[in-house]
């Protein structure tokens, strides 16, 4: 496989737009009343959803980071999922949402899940912009998801090949050419 590739779009910047505003009536409807909803973005591929996500919500929130790996510089997940950065914040007691970029395989979500619930939130639920569920290994699934999308290797609004791509405004497939 080369280093040359383009990028097909596939989910443009202004439906991204329309169905994180969707989402974020969602999740506001369902943690109605939480005194502060505490939104962990998992990093780095998250960091635009969460971004456009939390000034979508009308909810009081406070952000905070988990930085996990198992890709590497690659295309495919090892499957050893490693904390880089943990939370700074206590979620024991508290309403608690994860926010992913892409669910794959399952096994970084499925990883990081088991740690928070170790920590005792008061609810733990997950939004990931993306799903690919032909690839699932570990069963796990979000309670929102922005849209399910085939196996194909997508980087944009957030997500990288190689560390490059991520400031696409849209959800592009990378197709590699000779």
């Amino acid at each position: 496989m080369g280093d040359r590739y383009v990028i097909d779009e596939m989910i443009s910047a202004k439906s991204i737009a329309a169905r994180v505003e969707a989402l974020a009536r969602e999740i506001a409807d369902h943690f109605a009343g939480t005194d502060k909803l505490v939104v962990v973005g998992l990093l780095r591929g998250s960091f635009i959803f969460i971004a456009d996500l939390v000034r979508e919500l009308d909810l009081p929130v406070e952000v905070d980071f988990l930085e996990v790996s198992s890709y590497g510089m690659g295309m495919e997940s090892s499957r050893e999922v490693r904390i880089l950065k943990d939370l700074r914040g206590e979620i024991e007691g508290r309403d608690v949402l994860v926010v992913e970029d892409i669910i794959d395989t399952g096994h970084t979500i499925s990883h990081v899940l088991n740690i928070l619930r170790t920590r005792h939130p008061a609810r733990l639920e997950v939004c990931a912009l993306l799903d690919k569920p032909t690839r699932r290994e570990v069963e796990v699934r979000a309670r929102w998801t922005g849209f399910e999308i085939p196996d194909k290797f997508v980087v944009g609004y957030g997500i990288d090949y190689a560390q490059r791509n991520r400031n696409l405004d849209h959800i592009g497939a990378v197709r590699f050419v000779d």
